[in-house]
């Protein structure tokens, strides 16, 4: 995708999907090999979307050669929250399968326990159960097969001695169209649409769960026995297979609540009991692939020990008689047991006794750290009766501040040498900054943080390309309570036009002229009739495509790069890698007499 400015119209494809109000179907490709085994690597991730939750059950996880012989790659039943996934990538198995070409994949998920939360009809990112669940014929949906044809150069190739790698991406915002009655109650339509990556096309940080194996510090490597997502470390099989991790003096660890780096993690790590709950994240390298470590968290300082423990963000912080309290928005509670509940706001106590961390970093850090709009993950004693002052006790537990993602556009300077790089602020990690109470931030009331002008230390991040209004994101971490300004210190700023983008437009009713000017050299939309949805969301900026002032145009990618291209008409799924071949099949549906009920890009 191209940049996003206030006169951009057109916007550079390498994945669209056309949904249609009147289909073919795939082929199937590839030739065999022998019947040595080789392994492969799968992850799941998602595409970024509106859900606050979207947990079902993954019953199986097959691979089809193009012989025809299938392959379960998946060895038991896993509930998996996809909501979680749209910035890393979760490795869910291990896989030993026959050697040969792969051309299709296949994962069918249960939604008869689904945990399905919505933001809400006023798009405020309140999450709202989903509780009425249909598939494409109005059907009440049980179970359904999500099916991608891994053709050309997506084909997965399995030979012996050379690991292969595989992401499935539940695509949830192109899968699923959520409507609201009057009365603000959702019934979701799900037309599932599964995408495929050999070759780390879309690299994210990779996610490894599970149970320390075996360290080998003079090598700078350990393995981990997957138990991936809510899988309980208790249990010691290796069904899911195991994981070689690859470190290096640049490794952060924290092992049982205490940092290190480099060979003293790995000394740390060594002297762990075996089989110890391991979290790693790291990034998945290519040509051969191989797992290389950026943190290290192991032992009681994985979720699932001794202690419970709520993730999300600092939306207010109060004093009370008991002591500090932190009220914690979109958090999810993961209980000592292994029990995983989602609450929409916990409040937790913390205190002069609560052992703090940050996310990268080995310095030390105690509670007056912990401001508001700061990502947290806090460890405590969950109250069986929670009072009316706080539900979790982390008074002497721990807390640790993650990166914290901000999300808006640059605001001008009052003066002509500004201290700092000012936000006009949307969201902190894709919550409404209306939700966030700033009182207390700053070093008086004066300076609380403004989220119209929320002041950002930018160190040494060259700032000079970001003009008045331009959308942003920066990553980093919010400064401690009560010494504001600056209101947060950044380690990346991003000008979102150079990250991936999502287009995405309904017609309601569907339009027979919502495209236009369909050639292999472009299509042209026409936002008349167009929906609830009309924007480009980029790194979770939202522009209004309505706002342009002139139709927005759709290009194919370079000369000779392939996309995946769909066209979704009654029920059924049309593949295209061609951009041409797609816009030919498109104009000819059309000229039949099909209309376009929404697209995605």
């Amino acid at each position: 995708m191209c940049a996003t400015t206030a006169s951009l119209r057109r916007f550079l494809l390498t994945g669209l999907l056309i949904s249609l109000a009147l289909l073919g179907g795939c082929v199937d490709g590839g030739q065999e090999r022998a019947t040595e085994q080789g392994e492969v690597v799968i992850g799941l991730t998602d595409a970024e979307g509106d859900f606050a939750s979207y947990t079902v059950d993954v019953l199986s996880l097959t691979l089809t050669k193009a012989n025809g012989a299938v392959v379960e790659t998946l060895p038991l039943q896993t509930r998996i929250d996809f909501a979680q996934y749209t910035e890393m990538t979760e490795f869910v198995t291990a896989a030993t399968i026959p050697a040969g070409r792969y051309t299709k994949a296949v994962m069918t998920v249960d939604f008869s326990h689904a945990d399905i939360r919505v933001e809400n009809a006023a798009g405020d990112l309140v999450p709202v159960p989903v509780d009425r669940i249909l598939d494409e014929s109005g059907n009440p949906v049980t179970t359904l097969a999500l099916d991608v044809h891994l053709e050309e150069r997506s084909s997965l190739l399995i030979v012996p001695g050379v690991p292969a790698h595989l992401t499935l991406d539940f695509d949830l915002a192109s899968s699923n169209k959520v409507v609201f009655d009057d009365q603000g109650v959702p019934t979701q339509t799900v037309s599932p649409v599964l995408f495929a990556d050999v070759e780390l096309e879309k690299p994210k940080p990779h996610r490894l769960r599970g149970l320390l194996d075996e360290v080998a510090p003079a090598r700078n490597q350990f393995s981990v026995i997957m138990r991936p997502f809510r899988h309980s470390l208790s249990v010691r099989d290796r069904h899911f297979g195991s994981l070689r991790v690859i470190s290096s003096d640049e490794t952060l660890f924290e092992v049982d609540g205490q940092s290190y780096r480099g060979s003293e993690g790995l000394r740390a790590l060594a002297d762990l009991p075996a089989f110890s709950a391991v979290v790693v994240i790291g990034e998945m390298l290519p040509r051969p692939h191989r797992f290389k470590a950026r943190e290290v968290y192991a032992g009681s300082s994985v979720p699932g020990g001794t202690l419970d423990v709520v993730r999300g963000n600092v939306i207010k912080r109060t004093f009370t008689s008991a002591g500090d309290v932190l009220t914690v928005k979109g958090a999810t509670l993961m209980r000592a047991d292994g029990s995983i509940r989602f609450n929409d706001e916990v409040t937790v106590l913390i205190s002069s006794g609560t052992r703090v961390t940050r996310q990268l970093s080995m310095e030390t850090f105690t509670s007056d750290d912990i401001s508001v709009g700061q990502r947290v993950m806090i460890y405590g004693r969950w109250l069986t009766q929670p009072n009316d002052l706080f539900m979790l006790d982390a008074s002497e537990g721990r807390a640790r501040m993650l990166l914290t993602t901000l999300r808006g556009t640059a605001v001008a300077p009052t003066a002509p040498q500004a201290a700092y790089f000012m936000v006009d602020l949307q969201r902190i990690d894709r919550r409404r900054v209306a939700l966030f109470d700033f009182t207390g931030t700053g070093i008086d009331a004066a300076h609380d943080a403004d989220p119209r002008a929320y002041e950002i230390d930018t160190g040494a991040l060259d700032t000079t390309g970001f003009g008045a209004g331009e959308p942003l994101l920066a990553k980093g971490f919010v400064r401690p309570f009560g010494q504001a300004p600056a209101d947060f210190e950044a380690r990346s700023l991003i000008d979102v036009s150079a990250v991936p983008a999502t287009l995405a437009v309904n017609w309601v009713p569907p339009a027979p002229s919502a495209l236009g000017g369909i050639s292999g050299q472009g299509i042209t939309l026409d936002l008349t009739g167009a929906g609830r949805f009309h924007h480009l969301r980029q790194g979770g900026v939202l522009l209004d495509l309505a706002t342009l002032g002139s139709a927005p145009q759709l290009l194919p990618p370079a000369a000779g790069k392939a996309g995946r291209y769909l066209i979704r008409q009654r029920g059924r799924v049309q593949l295209h890698s061609r951009f041409e071949d797609f816009a030919a099949d498109l104009a000819a549906r059309l000229d039949e007499g099909a209309i376009v009920s929404r697209l995605r890009a």
